[in-house]
């Protein structure tokens, strides 16, 4: 079985954590057999706070520049970069700039449990 969609017309839903944080669910766990896939935006001027999730996240940047923490670290993410956030490792995003920050992120087909920091 094969499965063809348009993100345009897929909803992006505001996230409760952060400012400015939407997401768009591209494939759900309910229609892909191994992953889910993700569209994550964070606006111009806002952020995702520090939280942990139980499974890991592997990420690819669309457009913008964040500034992302992953456990000790925070380096400036920008299009093209790719990211591996293992689980239970606390990440955060900041945007940067006036352009809003959109990632892919794909994460294991398995229950998670978020936990803000």
């Amino acid at each position: 079985m094969y499965l063809h969609k348009k993100i345009d017309a897929i909803e992006a839903v505001p996230q409760k954590a952060g400012k400015g944080v939407a997401m768009k669910m591209l494939l759900s766990p309910e229609e892909s057999p191994n992953f889910a896939m993700r569209n994550f935006t964070i606006e111009a001027g806002g952020h995702m706070p520090l939280h942990t999730n139980i499974i890991e996240h592997e990420q690819y940047v669309l457009s913008g520049r964040a500034m992302v923490r992953i456990g000790e670290e925070s380096f400036e993410a920008v299009e093209g970069d790719i990211l591996l956030i293992p689980a239970n490792i606390a990440h955060a995003y900041e945007t940067l700039g006036d352009e809003t920050y959109s990632f892919l992120c794909l994460v294991p087909k398995a229950q998670d449990c978020i936990t803000v920091l």
